[in-house]
Formats: C-alpha cells, sequence, structure tokens
C-alpha cells in the first residue's frame, strides 16, 4: 500500500513541475509588464522557430492559463503513472510535433499555450490503451473520452472561435496520434497468461514422441547392420 502511495505521488511530480514553471512565466510576464506572445510558434516564418519549443510555456491570460491547469496535471499524472518507462519520450515527441506541426499549417498569428500537449496527451491515453487491449489502460482510455470527448471539436475550424488555435489542437492530437502507434510495443504490456497444465502435457507428449523416434531410429541403424 506504501509503494502504490509513493508511486502515485511520484507521478504526480512531473506535472505540479509543469504547471508551475507555466505560473511562474505567467507571473514574471506580468511582474515585468512584458509580453512574451512572441516566444509562440509564428508559422513559416524564421522568427517562430523558436516557438516550436516555447510554446506551451507562455499564455495569453490567467484565464487561459485556469483552463489548462487541471487537465495538464490529470493527463500528465496518466502518462508518468501508466507509462513511466516511455512517458519522457512521449512527452518530449508530443511537445516537438505540436510545435512543428503548428508551424507548417497554422494561420499566420502567434500561437501559444499547453492545449496542443493537452490534446497530444489525450489522444495518446486513448488510443494507446485501446491498441494495447489491457483493462487498467482501456480504463483509463475511457475516462479520457469521457471526461475530455467534447474537445474533439475544438480541432475543426468552423467550431472554434478565430482567436483559439485549431491547428495546435489537431497538431496536438496527430502527435499523439502517433505516440500511441509508434510505442505501441514499448511500456505496459497486457499480460500473456500461460496455461501450465496444457504445457505439462505438451511436454509429456513431446517426451513421448521423443521416445518414439529414438527407438525407430535405433531399430533402423539395427536393420541397417544386418542388411
Amino acid at each position: 500500500m506504501k509503494l502504490e502511495t509513493r508511486k502515485i505521488g511520484l507521478a504526480l511530480i512531473p506535472g505540479l513541475l509543469f504547471i508551475f514553471i507555466i505560473y511562474m512565466v505567467k507571473i514574471v510576464e506580468i511582474g515585468m509588464e512584458i509580453d512574451l506572445g512572441h516566444l509562440g510558434v509564428y508559422p513559416l516564418q524564421a522568427k517562430g522557430i523558436s516557438g516550436i519549443f516555447l510554446h506551451p510555456l507562455i499564455h495569453s491570460n490567467f484565464k487561459h492559463l485556469f483552463a489548462n491547469t487541471i487537465p495538464l496535471l490529470f493527463l500528465l499524472w496518466c502518462l508518468f503513472y501508466f507509462y513511466k518507462d516511455i512517458s519522457l519520450p512521449i512527452l518530449g515527441t508530443i511537445w516537438l510535433g505540436c510545435g512543428i506541426l503548428t508551424f507548417i499549417i497554422g494561420k499566420p498569428a502567434w500561437h501559444i499555450g499547453a492545449s496542443g500537449i493537452i490534446y497530444g496527451l489525450a489522444f495518446f491515453l486513448f488510443f494507446s490503451g485501446l491498441l494495447r487491449k489491457y483493462i487498467p489502460l482501456m480504463a483509463i482510455s475511457l475516462l479520457v473520452t469521457f471526461l475530455y470527448g467534447g474537445i474533439v471539436w475544438q480541432m475543426f475550424p468552423q467550431f472554434t472561435a478565430s482567436n483559439v488555435s485549431w491547428e495546435g489542437h489537431l497538431s496536438g492530437a496527430v502527435s499523439g496520434t502517433f505516440c500511441a502507434l509508434a510505442y505501441l510495443r514499448y511500456g505496459p504490456q497486457k499480460p500473456i497468461i500461460v496455461d501450465e497444465e496444457e504445457d505439462e502435457e505438451n511436454f509429456y507428449y513431446l517426451e513421448e514422441d521423443t521416445a518414439v523416434i529414438e527407438k525407430e531410429s535405433s531399430q533402423q541403424e539395427r536393420d541397417t547392420t544386418v542388411i
């Protein structure tokens, strides 16, 4: 029980650390009266390349930041708890994938915020659980669907406000789906159930068959000697 509690607590640390960083960035931005929006992604412009790496850390205001806080904390906890061995590569792939795709397909504006990572994590957890066919992970897939299924509509321009980056959402979803497929053979897997009784029977018959083969071989050798 203590070990499980410790695992739950450790899985919370990355999410808490990330949220602490993005809050500190916003506090510094307001305290110094500066605008860090130019650190976001600006598609197909040299000035927007740095945003591929920095855009999840920048938010337009506290309302934007608050909206991302709980989903980020929950989804990062799921990632680091259920997929701890491959959590960092997945997070890194989603982070960069979202930034690169937004840089390619985004409208000419500054794209900021961690929403793309939220979409990436949600889509990864959903598809990974289904593809692995492992009940605990499938349960997470269903929970993510229940909690965040509605975000799918925000990936399409006709359902999204003009000042919201549907391109960033779509880029995150694509990156998360890619990770679910690319890392399918890594991390937690469905246990293989072995029927020991069946294995013993197979072993018995194998030995028996081997004995028969050896007996026939010996008989053949004697016959050969006679000839």
